[in-house]
């Protein structure tokens, strides 16, 4: 390494792109935390770490495009950072080393504008700027520069608060490209129209944001309902990505005591024998497995408020499902008849519940589709066999029953063959069942409801549904809702008091879970509230370092076991001992790749944690 040392900067950045890209044996390889660690190699010293793939860790990028990665940090960028269309105000974002050049196109023979201060300028036609007569863009805009480094992107940024008329914005983004004056039309070709996504991808690099807050700005742009917002808003911070990294530095630990192990038993007297160190280390990462464990199943809580609670109604036919859904949506969504077997097809609905984001589906009528039953068509026998699949799919089954089925000869009779089967069919670990009685207004005075209940609580397939022994039940009357929707009542029918209690079922559904079955005030919630807003990336890359972890858990529990049966030679033992470090290698590189460092590039931190020991 050291003939490398004495060597010009810029012969390093030329050695660098010809043959680490190459991937030569002999050549010594780079360690880097980001490209403009790469580019700064002409400017300063950095020293040269061990790395195993520098170049291909360049989040997205591969090697062959590390040029193109260097005009394009080299560049400026510019686009509209406001919806298209007619509006009141639009705003052009820039972004890169040629800020102040374009600014001085554009406001010729202004001052600059003080830094972070909104100040009122006029645009010019940068061509038109030698005649008599120049041609004005937007004659009140606001100018706002922001220097480098503490920007959202890390650069130089100027923001341009234009009038929002079409042919406005249209002009100025025109003007743009010819806003460079002469002395720096060498950097003509550098200034171009931003790539989407391209100003969250320079914030990436320049570390101004990590994965984890990019993709829960993806949430925030995009969430419709107050829960949403909550949950991007616990991305919005750094606080994931620590706690992230906090699991990665453990195991980076873990990994130097048993890398300790293997190079200096010989050498080194240590105060622990093998297999307690094995053990001790073994007991760590079963902590840290549990943590990771809770994470991922906070992270599925999460993924309803994210992408929407998925909700059947599930009944026989003319129970009221069409008239419950649009009571709930407060539109008629769904034909109601009093003929059976209105509803053929699944009735999709989304609609904000409390906050909450539910996509409700109106099922046909279940009812028996044997020789032995009510003759009924094909598309009908078709309609139930799709209501029975999106029942299987849902996260919530709202059975509704009707107060004129509740009693059949002389019994009282909640459901009937066909829902029976459905439900049978459910998972009651992941789905929630909400029941809803319907015609309330048509209740005989002769039907007991306290009989009722207690066949609901007594029902061999609802009872597999039941949280601690019950679950919920309404009452509801959806043609007295409709007849007078808050006229004379505060609640006509029922139908808030029953919305109510489904907003509570939804929160119980996401709320945050804690390690070893937690509760109470006692415990602090917020960690595994974060956890709620990893997504689906970050849940997958999880669910690979826990299976890593379990492949370690299994093989020091091997190793264990054979230290009771037999005395193993150290050669046998070093292979266990090994192999479970390159399990515990796996495992926080999957934890690296959640913030975006790529690959751990732990090398000269593991050996401090050898040298350490």
């Amino acid at each position: 390494m050291r003939q490398w040392r004495n060597k010009p900067h810029c012969w390093k950045v030329e050695y660098y792109l010809q043959h680490t890209i190459n991937q030569k044996p002999s050549t010594p390889p780079i360690h880097y935390k980001s490209f403009s660690q790469i580019v700064g190699l002409t400017h300063q010293s950095h020293s040269w770490k061990a790395c195993s793939n520098p170049v291909s860790k360049l989040i997205g990028y591969g090697k062959r495009q590390l040029t193109s990665l260097q005009q394009q940090h080299d560049s400026t960028i510019y686009a509209l950072s406001t919806p298209p269309g007619r509006s009141a105000i639009a705003i052009i974002r820039i972004s890169g080393p040629a800020c102040l050049h374009i600014y001085r196109g554009l406001c010729p023979g202004t001052p600059l504008p003080k830094p972070r201060y909104a100040t009122l300028r006029t645009l010019y036609e940068p061509k038109s700027l030698l005649l008599a007569d120049p041609q004005v863009l937007d004659p009140n805009a606001l100018v706002l520069f922001f220097p480098a480094p503490k920007t959202v992107t890390g650069e130089d940024i100027l923001e341009l608060h234009l009038h929002g008329g079409a042919a406005v914005v249209k002009a100025v983004l025109n003007a743009i490209p010819k806003s460079l004056l002469p002395s720096s039309q060498a950097d003509s070709h550098m200034l171009r129209y931003a790539e989407p996504g391209e100003f969250t991808r320079r914030a990436f690099y320049n570390d101004r944001l990590d994965l984890t807050q990019i993709e829960a700005l993806g949430d925030t742009l995009s969430a419709e309902t107050e829960q949403q917002r909550r949950l991007a808003v616990r991305g919005a911070t750094n606080a994931l990505a620590k706690e992230y990294e906090s699991w990665r530095q453990k195991l980076l630990y873990a990994r130097g005591e048993l890398e300790a192990l293997i190079d200096f038993s010989e050498d080194q007297h240590f105060d622990e024998s093998p297999t307690r160190l094995l053990s001790s280390v073994a007991t760590q990462v079963e902590q840290l497995r549990r943590q990771m464990q809770t994470n991922i199943q906070n992270s599925f809580r999460g993924e309803l408020l994210r992408s929407g609670i998925s909700v059947a109604l599930v009944g026989a036919p003319n129970a009221g499902k069409s008239s419950l859904l649009n009571r709930i949506v407060k539109r008629e969504a769904s034909i109601v008849s009093k003929q059976e077997g209105t509803t053929r097809d699944v009735v999709e609905v989304g609609v904000d519940i409390g906050g909450f984001y539910c996509r409700f589906g109106d099922l046909a009528g279940l009812r028996e589709t044997s020789p032995g039953g009510e003759s009924i068509g094909e598309i009908e026998i078709e309609g139930i066999r799709r209501a029975k699949i999106r029942a299987r799919n849902a996260d919530i089954i709202i059975l509704v029953l009707s107060s004129e089925d509740l009693r059949a000869h002389g019994e009282i009779h909640l459901i009937n063959a066909e829902v029976e089967e459905t439900l049978r069919s459910c998972n009651p670990e992941t789905q929630k069942l909400v029941c809803v009685i319907n015609k309330s207004d048509l209740i005989q005075t002769n039907i007991p409801m306290s009989e009722v209940y207690s066949q609901f609580n007594h029902h061999p397939v609802l009872q597999k549904h039941s949280i601690k022994g019950t679950f919920p039940v309404f009452i509801v009357s959806c043609k007295e809702a409709k007849a007078s929707p808050g006229a004379d009542q505060s609640d006509p029918g029922a139908i808030q008091t029953f919305l109510q209690g489904l907003t509570g079922v939804f929160g119980d559904m996401t709320s945050a879970i804690h390690p070893h079955g937690q509760s109470g005030d006692d415990v602090d919630s917020s960690p595994w509230e974060l956890s709620l807003g990893a997504s689906e990336r970050q849940r997958r890359l999880l669910q690979q370092c826990t299976h890593f972890l379990d492949t370690f858990l299994d093989d020091v529990r091997l190793v264990n076991s054979h230290d009771h049966i037999d005395n193993k030679d150290a050669a046998a033992e070093e292979t266990d001992v090994v192999l479970a470090a390159e399990n515990l290698r796996s495992a926080a590189e999957c934890l690296a790749k959640i913030t975006g460092r790529g690959e751990a590039g732990d090398v000269e931190e593991v050996l401090g944690v050898v040298f350490e020991k």
